[in-house]
C-alpha cells in the first residue's frame, strides 16, 4: 500500500498543504492516519477521498454537505438512497451551470465574431455587423438579449 506525505499529496492533487490540513480539521479526511509525532500519512484511499471532495466542491457543493456525504457512507448501506438523491441533485445542478456557462460562451462567441469583422472594417457602423447581429438574435435566445450592445 502507497503512503504519502502532505507535500507530495498537495503536489499530486495540487492542493495547499494549508487546504489539506483545513479538509482534515473540518472532518473530511477522518481516515488520514498519523505518525506518534502528529504527522499525516496519506494512503490512497485518502487521494481517492480527496478527488471526490475535489470533485463535489467543484459542483458548489458546500463542505458541510460533503463531510455529510462521507458520514453516509461510514454508516454504510441504509444511507444509499440519501447518497443516490445527493448525486440527483448535484447533476441538477451541473447541467444548470453547465448551461449558463454555454450561454456564456455563445455570448463571447458572438463579441469574438464581431469585434473582429468591426476590427477588419475599422467601424462596428457597417451593414455587415447589422447582419451579424440579425444572425445572432435568430441562433440564440440569451445572446438577443445583448446583441444590441457594444
Amino acid at each position: 500500500m502507497n503512503t504519502y506525505s502532505i507535500g507530495e499529496v498537495a503536489k499530486m492533487l495540487d492542493i495547499s498543504i494549508s487546504t489539506l490540513r483545513y479538509y482534515d480539521k473540518e472532518g473530511l479526511l477522518n481516515s488520514v492516519e498519523r505518525t506518534a509525532g502528529g504527522i499525516r500519512i496519506f494512503k490512497d484511499k485518502d487521494i481517492n477521498q480527496l478527488n471526490m471532495v475535489e470533485c463535489l466542491k467543484n459542483t458548489g457543493m458546500q463542505l458541510k454537505d460533503i463531510r455529510t456525504f462521507f458520514e453516509w457512507c461510514e454508516e454504510g448501506d441504509s444511507t444509499i438512497p440519501q447518497r443516490y438523491q445527493m448525486f440527483l441533485n448535484r447533476r441538477k445542478d451541473i447541467e444548470k451551470q453547465i448551461e449558463v456557462l454555454q450561454n456564456s460562451l455563445d455570448l463571447v462567441n458572438y463579441k469574438c465574431e464581431y469585434y473582429a469583422l468591426a476590427a477588419k472594417e475599422g467601424t462596428v457602423n457597417t451593414p455587415k455587423l447589422q447582419f451579424l447581429k440579425n444572425r445572432a438574435v435568430k441562433s440564440s435566445d440569451y445572446v438577443k438579449h445583448v446583441v444590441g450592445e457594444n
